[in-house]
Formats: C-alpha cells, sequence, structure tokens
C-alpha cells in the first residue's frame, strides 16, 4: 500500500496576545453648530459639505443693509442727544453767572442743573446704543473658529435665520473616532486609554493608532456594549464617513499561543462561529510522529482566531508539525512521508 505524502506546517511562530476586529466607520470626534448671535437675511453661501476652510475665514454674513438702518438712525440720535447736552450745558453756565451776580435764584440753577444732568445720561444711552448697533453689524458675520471640514450646510442662500439658528457645522481635521458594539467579555476587559490600531477597510494598509475614549455602562442590545476609540495619528487620505476596521488586542489566557492554519482541524470539529477573548475551544488535529513517521491525533487548545489561522495556546509546542493538507484523508496511526517542502514552511 502506498505512503502518503504529508504536508505539514512546523510550530514555531510564537504569539502572545489575541485580535479582535470590529467593522466601523469615521466619524469627526466633535461637531461643532456654528449660528448668528443676531437674525436676519442670509446673503449667499458659497461653501459645499466637505470643504476644507481656515481659522478666520468668512463663512456666511446677513445682507448688512437692515444693520446699516439701525447704525444710522443711532448715530443721529447721538448727534441730536449732543446738541441737547452743548445747549443744556450753556443753560447751566449762564445761570451759574446769574446766580452768583444775586439775579435769579438757587432753585432757576438747579432746574438747569437737572436739565444737563438728564441730557448727560440720555446721551451716555444713545451712545450705548450706537454701539449695541455696531456690534450687530459685526456678528452678522460668520467665521470659522478653526481649520476645520464643513460638516452640514442647515439654511440655503438668501433664507431668513433667528438668532441662535444654526447655519453650518464644523469638525477639526484630523480628529477622528470610530463607534461599534461589543461583547460582555471584551468590556469588561477594556479600560480607557487601551490602545487600538485604525484600518481603512478600501486599504487596508493604512493603518493608524488609536486608543478607547469612551466605554458604555448600558449594552444598545443584548449583551452589545458601545466602545469610541479616539484615532491619535490621520493621514491625508482619510474622510468622515470611510469604513473602517478596529483591532483590539488581548493577552492570551495561558502564558503564550502558535498560529495554526484552519485546515489543519479535523472535519467534524465543532467550531463555534463567534468566540471572545476568554473562550477556550478544544480542535482536534493530527500531529506528526517522527519517530515512526506516522500521524497522531491530538486535542489542542484555541483562543481566538488571527489573520485567519487559529491561535493555538496549550497542546502544542514549538518544533512540532501539525498536518495541513488532506487531513480528511489521515487516520490514527498512519504513516505518512514527510514531504520535502514542508520543511520551510
Amino acid at each position: 500500500m502506498p505512503v502518503r505524502g504529508l504536508i505539514t506546517t512546523l510550530i514555531a511562530e510564537v504569539e502572545e496576545v489575541t485580535v479582535r476586529r470590529y467593522p466601523g466607520v469615521l466619524e469627526p470626534s466633535e461637531v461643532n453648530l456654528l449660528s448668528f448671535e443676531v437674525g436676519g437675511r442670509l446673503g449667499r453661501i458659497e461653501l459645499d459639505v466637505g470643504e476644507r476652510v481656515d481659522a478666520g475665514q468668512l463663512l456666511a454674513e446677513l445682507e448688512p443693509e437692515q444693520f446699516e438702518t439701525v447704525i444710522g438712525s443711532r448715530r443721529a440720535a447721538v448727534e441730536e442727544v449732543t446738541a441737547t447736552l452743548a445747549l443744556a450745558e450753556d443753560d447751566l453756565a449762564r445761570s451759574q453767572a446769574l446766580l452768583d451776580s444775586g439775579t435769579i435764584t438757587v432753585v432757576r440753577r438747579d432746574e438747569d442743573a437737572t436739565a444737563a444732568a438728564q441730557a448727560r445720561a440720555q446721551l451716555t444711552q444713545a451712545e450705548k446704543n450706537l454701539a449695541a448697533a455696531e456690534q450687530d453689524l459685526a456678528d452678522s458675520k460668520l467665521y470659522s473658529p478653526f481649520d476645520g471640514i464643513v460638516d452640514a450646510l442647515e439654511v440655503e442662500s438668501f433664507a431668513t435665520v433667528g438668532a441662535g439658528q444654526t447655519v453650518l457645522s464644523l469638525y477639526q481635521q484630523e480628529e477622528y473616532e470610530v463607534s461599534f458594539s461589543v461583547s460582555f467579555d471584551v468590556i469588561s476587559r477594556l479600560v480607557v486609554g487601551t490602545p487600538a490600531t485604525v484600518r481603512l477597510a478600501d486599504d487596508p494598509s493604512v493603518s493608524l493608532t488609536a486608543v478607547v475614549s469612551e466605554l458604555g455602562e448600558r449594552a444598545g442590545q443584548v449583551s452589545s456594549f458601545p466602545v469610541v476609540v479616539r484615532l491619535t495619528e490621520a493621514a491625508p487620505i482619510i474622510k468622515a464617513g470611510m469604513a473602517v476596521e478596529v483591532a483590539l488586542e488581548f493577552a492570551l489566557p495561558a502564558s503564550r499561543g502558535h498560529l495554526l492554519p484552519m485546515s489543519a482541524v479535523i472535519p467534524g470539529t465543532d467550531i463555534p462561529e463567534r468566540t471572545g477573548p476568554n473562550d477556550l475551544i478544544p480542535l482536534d488535529i493530527y500531529v506528526y510522529d517522527p519517530s515512526n513517521q506516522s500521524v497522531r491525533k491530538r486535542t489542542v487548545t484555541m483562543a481566538g482566531i488571527r489573520d485567519n489561522r487559529f491561535l493555538i495556546i496549550d497542546g502544542l509546542s514549538p518544533g512540532e508539525r501539525v498536518a495541513t493538507k488532506g487531513v480528511a484523508f489521515l487516520r490514527e496511526g498512519m504513516e505518512v512521508s514527510l514531504l520535502p517542502d514542508a520543511e520551510g514552511e
């Protein structure tokens, strides 16, 4: 009977962590809502969603005519009260001179002093009203508070807006986060500040560092807890709305593990669809026995999957070889011939 050739994987690589991956979408860490402090009719808005703006850049403005009309009216009021005050002070000066000469009474002088004081108070109020109107004109222009990106436009050109009504929203460049949900066994091992890695779904070569910034106390769904990671670095290619994958690393429940191709598992082994970083799953495999050139069935312990390979934390030792091809045709104790091309694996 011919001896079957055997393709194996050499157990050499040692892993000390297991990785869990979660899909998500890049979102701005903070979206700032911008509004006018005064109401009025908008001019034309020349911005587009996604457009980058600079700190201090004019974003939108209200039509100035209504503010300029008020300023003109209040400036005229200041001039009128200024003239009234000048006359009142002249009258007071004459009254004081006449009082000194004994021509008029103190009562008449006090009446002129009161009129002058009233005019002076009216001028102060008129000047405040003018300053307020000039401030309203200044507040009719909306400037960017920082270098950012337009997230949304909430109104259209030439619309009438009220004071405090959101006109547009901005978010700061290079400040992104990703929200996703994890199971209880994962949330229990996370703390704020836990390192994470974020990769773009469309370009996995773009890998960015991140940290856990928020942990949900209550499950949004049954055994599903919200987590937020914040990017600590950025790349020119990234934009809000991009699909990403978040990777979290956890120490293995044993001291170290070995990566094993999925093809090594003997068919019929029950493997759960989902496993957590604390779950330990028994797997049946065939290990090559060089003493008699045969294969022996062995049960090992798996603690997760990394890069489409099982992470074995118990049952294997460096230097051993595991059958990884044609496993369905092997039997306990079967004599095999180790193929030479397996030496480099």
